[in-house]
């Protein structure tokens, strides 16, 4: 059976409740993550992206509905323990660096929930390991290169050893190679830790990976599903602004220009497949 990581039911969230002009930023939205999933929750600006991820962390909390972290409703009361189980990983990664070098950095989170020293030491060598940046131990963060930040960040997350973690537009601000770091890491993360991630994102590209996909419009839960489902439904997602992954757009280009292409690939290398096993039947 599977176990519930985090769910919202019926939330709805207004900044300002009292205005008559205050349109929900959130309304009546429902979905469940599992224990061991990656979801992508996509969205353009305005669609209740960032709202969903405050209220995911307790910055914010639902006027109507339930927000579920880890089996309990999220409150003030619970709201530092269930902090405590997950890792949070924010757009801009300058904003996040605090000490003097990558190790000391990736140590503040431990400090302060007084884990012992050497424990602290293991702690942090491993995550920095398993993000493939223990040669930058003693580098100072903000020399680094925009992935290489990231990477840093996402290892101070871990460090914590979370069952929750949450990328909020992590990649939003890295030029392509930081970005295909960061997903190579999470990538590889999954594979030997029981980890479970959600990323909020309007990278489709990045969603294209992740094994379920909501897509949020205006406030409401437009579709859900994975994305095969989400991106068999491709016009419709440009009309909400969303850029297709490129081998989709590739994918209709070539259809368009008068070549068969039978799927809708998730990948370059489904689609190059495709189109060589077609020019060799030729």
């Amino acid at each position: 059976m599977k176990t519930e990581a985090l769910s919202f039911t019926d939330v709805t969230f207004t900044y300002n409740p009292e205005s008559e002009a205050g349109m929900p930023a959130l309304q009546g939205v429902s979905f469940s993550v599992f224990s061991g999933e990656w979801i992508a929750i996509v969205g353009h600006n305005g669609s209740g992206k960032s709202t969903a991820a405050k209220l995911m962390n307790g910055l914010l909390f639902p006027q109507e509905g339930i927000v579920r972290i880890l089996g309990d409703s999220l409150s003030e009361t619970n709201l530092w323990d269930k902090r405590s189980k997950m890792g949070m990983v924010f757009q801009n990664p300058d904003n996040q660096f605090v000490g003097a070098t990558v190790q000391d950095d990736v140590a503040f989170a431990l400090e302060n929930n007084g884990v012992p020293h050497a424990e602290m030491v293991e702690r942090v060598q491993a995550a920095l390991q398993q993000v493939n940046m223990a040669a930058y131990v003693n580098h100072e963060p903000h020399h680094l290169s925009g992935g290489q930040k990231q990477r840093v960040a996402i290892a101070g997350a871990l460090a914590l050893k979370p069952q929750l973690l949450i990328l909020d537009e992590a990649t939003s601000m890295l030029d392509p190679q930081g970005r295909q770091e960061v997903i190579r890491t999470i990538r590889e993360l999954r594979k030997t830790e029981p980890v479970t991630v959600l990323s909020i994102t309007h990278d489709l590209e990045e969603a294209a990976l992740a094994d379920r996909i909501l897509v949020l419009n205006a406030g409401r839960k437009y579709k859900e599903g994975s994305p095969e489902e989400i991106f068999s439904h491709g016009s419709q997602l440009e009309e909400l602004g969303l850029d297709l992954p490129f081998t989709m757009r590739m994918s209709h280009l070539l259809r368009a220009s008068g070549i068969k292409i039978q799927e809708e690939h998730m990948s370059e290398q489904e689609l190059v497949e495709e189109l060589w096993i077609s020019y060799c039947k030729t």
